[in-house]
């Protein structure tokens, strides 16, 4: 480490995890360690089942590690209570999924907002920020619409918005371009990129998809349950 690096948000040690099928353990993760600086963007790539999502899900509080741990500016979050990882995933970190999630009785607007007002902030507070953020997106004039009445790409886009309504300092994109044509996949995934560094955020992306994975700062490869940094 040199004089010049920040500061660390994110550490991953020795992550294992496996999976028990009928007689045969599936050996998913084997031992992964990384580091993330704070406002950092970073690609994982690696062929399907590779176990990308599964180490996506742990460092999100979705799933358990059976080895390792996960620090999120010190705090260990793999030690942390079933109460303790619900606000963790609430409030400091952000998840984008290829499918959007969007409630279809909710606008737009709603849609990003909700997050903020469950999580506690008051309903004015919580649309000033969902409007905003949907400027941000470029949906400004979309918030009244419901998800039906969005195209593909603009509800991804208000997904991406809505990762960024509690202000988490981990977004966490899980092939968030995958069910997008290539024009709505660079809008997305440009919107993306542009929101976490205008914020600060720290951003972890898994995809499939080489020009996606380009515009991170840092990349990986996962391949045969080892994560290897890929040099440019």
């Amino acid at each position: 480490m040199n004089d010049t690096q920040g500061k660390i948000l994110l550490k991953v040690t020795n992550i294992v995890k496996n999976y028990v099928s009928g007689a045969e353990t599936l050996h998913i993760l084997k031992g992964i360690n990384f580091e993330i600086e704070e406002g950092k963007s970073v690609a994982i790539s690696g062929q399907s089942g590779s176990g990308k999502s599964t180490l996506l899900n742990i460092i999100g509080g979705l799933d358990h590690t059976d080895e390792g741990n996960v620090f999120l500016g010190g705090t260990d979050i793999t030690s942390l209570s079933e109460k303790e990882i619900s606000v963790y995933r609430s409030k400091q970190t952000g998840f984008v999924f290829q499918f959007h999630y969007l409630l279809k009785d909710f606008t737009a607007l709603e849609n990003i907002m909700l997050p903020a007002y469950i999580a506690g902030l008051k309903k004015k507070d919580a649309v000033d920020r969902a409007r905003q953020l949907l400027a941000d997106v470029k949906l400004e004039d979309r918030s009244g619409h419901f998800p039906s009445q969005l195209s593909g790409g603009e509800r991804q886009r208000v997904a991406v918005a809505r990762s960024m309504v509690n202000d988490p300092a981990l977004i966490l994109a899980d092939e968030p371009t995958g069910n997008l044509d290539p024009q709505n996949s660079d809008i997305v995934a440009e919107l993306l990129y542009e929101n976490a560094q205008k914020r600060n955020k720290t951003l972890i992306i898994v995809t499939h998809d080489g020009k996606v994975a380009q515009r991170a700062s840092v990349r990986f490869v996962l391949e045969n349950g080892i994560l290897s940094e890929e040099l440019s």
